[in-house]
């Protein structure tokens, strides 16, 4: 299971990313401008407050299994989660886990 989750941690950082580099290239660097987009109506803003919520969720329990395990490389999936997104971060940090589960 271990490399299916690096699997779709890696799918999860490149697919996505494609298409924030794609909107980079068509409106120029700005981080105002993509989150003005994702707020673009109803159905967007859902959508980023769910993956909102779910990054926060990731985020508190890596921390508290970080405490509880001192597996501090699972730490590597909190700025993978904020710099990349939820379909990067879970499924690294199921990845960086101890057990081959």
């Amino acid at each position: 299971m271990r490399w299916l989750w690096l699997a779709l941690a890696v799918w999860g950082a490149v697919h996505p990313m494609t298409y924030f580099v794609r909107w980079f290239t068509e409106h120029g660097f700005s981080l105002m401008g993509m989150v003005e987009a994702w707020h673009a109506n109803a159905a967007t803003s859902g959508l980023v407050w769910d993956l909102t919520i779910a990054a926060i969720a990731l985020t508190i329990w890596v921390l508290v299994e970080t405490a509880r395990t001192s597996n501090r490389w699972g730490l590597l999936a909190i700025p993978a989660t904020f710099c990349i997104g939820v379909s990067c971060g879970l499924p690294l940090y199921l990845f960086l886990r101890k057990s081959d589960g």
